[in-house]
């Protein structure tokens, strides 16, 4: 058994990139508490220990089931501010980063609140946002082992963090970069969460903690203000899904790519598996295929409130066959396509009594605008750079609107009771990873383990790339990079276990309740099992 590994003998678990945050979690379920708590405790910690992916300045996705498998997203999303339409033009796209990105309102902490009343009306849970978060307030007050993640992602920025407000004097203490390993501290978000726990999540929102975060975020441009703090609000929605072979997938509705994930997923199931072998040039191929389809498809889905689309009708059993037929088995469809670049953690817990929660949570970029709010230590997320400044696009800005979502967290249940839960790192890689990942998982029957463990792939530009490349990870196999070659993919290898290829997690429960499950070697984190 290794670090990233229990075995099938716990009936709890909960996973994460960082090892520090999945302890959190599972103390929680070792007192009782409820998989939403623990997922509380552990993305509390996260927002301190992995500051680079995600924060209380960023946003979260929850997919959520009982033990009975009625499943349910929460979208933990901020909206459009009012007045950010005051500083775009049309037809000039929103900055990537700076103040000019900060056009939307962050809605994690929301998120945890909201996920906590779920837990307490439904799931007899009794655990409060006070206790749950006391463990991130010391991590950030007394310090932690800074992980390799952050410092690679620190070094990775260097040219660029001069310019961002606010962010060298919290992350690079008296001008030096730290080393992985060393104590590091967080002082003022400290300061930020201890407020949220003595006055409340809402206080983020409405109360001093606004006033600070507003002030901090006025004085170099931001947009952002109180009022539009205090419209922030989780939304209860329902979740969409998809059969495959004998379980149903399920992933949060528009204005996130879980229709995407979903779409692939029915493409392949429409190819249909009888002649694939696990790992070989025809299983690569047809996923890749299926992910370009979907991802043709993607741009349509937009906020369900600012359109009339129905984005449930991309997954119609029709269209997804017709795709299905489209894919040549010898020849790879062109692909000069958009990519978008994201960061995010996935974690998940599953409690004794058999309820689930499936989470991602990010500030979109690795280290989100750059900007930090004043002396809060918060950084804020750049979700507002996914908005498209072309009115006619249906993801165009507009006041008070949720922007498209990358994030995805699955779930899967099977006899109508939870049975995988599953999400990754990775923006436009999500439903790549997710896709590779649930092949093996269902198709070819590997365990969380060796699924996670084999060879992904990366198609489309990435931060140090800007070829619209199948990236593959080397071990893959030189027969299967000769005969994907060979098919007219453009093939670019990549480490082994590179972080290109995300960072994923996964539970998996069987019918008598037992999780096993594992976090990808590609991270610093672990799955542990109560």
């Amino acid at each position: 058994m290794t670090d990233h590994q229990t075995a099938p003998e716990h009936r709890a678990m909960v996973t994460s990139p960082s090892t520090a945050a999945s302890e959190a979690g599972a103390q929680v379920l070792r007192d009782g508490g409820t998989a939403i708590e623990a997922v509380v405790a552990t993305a509390a910690v996260l927002a301190v220990t992995y500051p680079h992916f995600c924060g209380i300045g960023g946003d979260a996705v929850w997919m959520v089931s009982d033990n009975t498998g009625k499943v349910q997203s929460f979208l933990g999303i901020g909206q459009a501010a009012e007045k950010g339409g005051d500083t775009i033009t049309p037809g000039t796209p929103i900055p990537l980063r700076g103040p000019g990105s900060t056009l939307t309102t962050a809605c994690t902490v929301d998120s945890w609140q909201h996920a906590l009343d779920h837990s307490a009306k439904n799931w007899g849970g009794t655990k409060s946002l006070k206790d749950l978060i006391t463990p991130a307030i010391a991590l950030a007050e007394d310090g932690f082992a800074i992980s390799p993640s952050q410092c690679f992602w620190l070094d990775f920025r260097k040219e660029e963090i001069a310019n961002w407000p606010g962010f060298m004097d919290v992350f690079t203490p008296n001008a030096r970069m730290p080393h992985v390993g060393e104590t590091f501290h967080q002082q003022h978000l400290a300061q930020s969460l201890k407020r949220i726990a003595e006055y409340g999540a809402r206080d983020f929102y409405e109360g001093d903690l606004a006033d600070q975060i507003v002030k901090g975020l006025s004085a170099v441009g931001s947009p952002i203000s109180k009022g539009d703090l205090a419209k922030t609000r989780t939304r209860t929605v329902d979740a969409v899904s998809l059969d495959y072979g004998d379980v149903t997938l399920f992933a949060p509705p528009a204005p996130t790519q879980g229709l995407a994930t979903l779409m692939t997923m029915g493409v392949l199931r429409e190819l249909g598996h009888k002649d694939w072998a696990e790992g070989t040039a025809d299983h690569y191929h047809l996923v890749v295929e299926a992910i370009k389809r979907a991802f043709l498809k993607r741009d349509q889905i937009a906020d369900p409130d600012f359109t009339s689309t129905d984005f449930t009708a991309l997954l119609a059993h029709a269209d997804l066959a017709a795709d299905a037929k489209d894919i040549s088995p010898t020849k790879a469809l062109d692909w000069p396509h958009p990519f978008r670049h994201g960061d995010t953690v996935f974690l998940a817990a599953k409690d004794a009594n058999g309820n689930c929660a499936s989470v991602l949570q990010s500030t979109y970029f690795d280290w989100g605008s750059g900007v930090v709010a004043g002396d809060t230590g918060i950084v804020w997320q750049n979700r507002g750079a996914a908005f498209s400044t072309d009115p006619t696009h249906p993801n165009a800005f507009a006041p008070g609107k949720l922007p498209f979502y990358t994030l995805n967290p699955g779930m899967a249940l099977k006899g109508g009771k939870p049975h995988l839960l599953y999400g990754t790192q990775g923006a436009d890689g999500q439903p790549q990873t997710l896709a590779m990942l649930l092949t093996r998982l269902l198709d070819f029957g590997l365990s969380p383990t060796d699924a996670l463990a084999k060879p992904r792939f990366l198609l489309g530009k990435t931060f140090s790339d800007t070829n619209d490349s199948l990236k593959l990870e080397v071990d893959a196999g030189d027969d299967v990079f000769d005969e994907l070659a060979a098919r007219g993919h453009i093939l670019r290898a990549i480490e082994p276990q590179s972080a290109l290829a995300g960072q994923a997690g996964i539970v998996r429960i069987d019918e008598d309740g037992f999780v096993e499950g594992a976090h990808d070697p590609r991270s610093d984190g672990k799955a542990i099992g109560v």
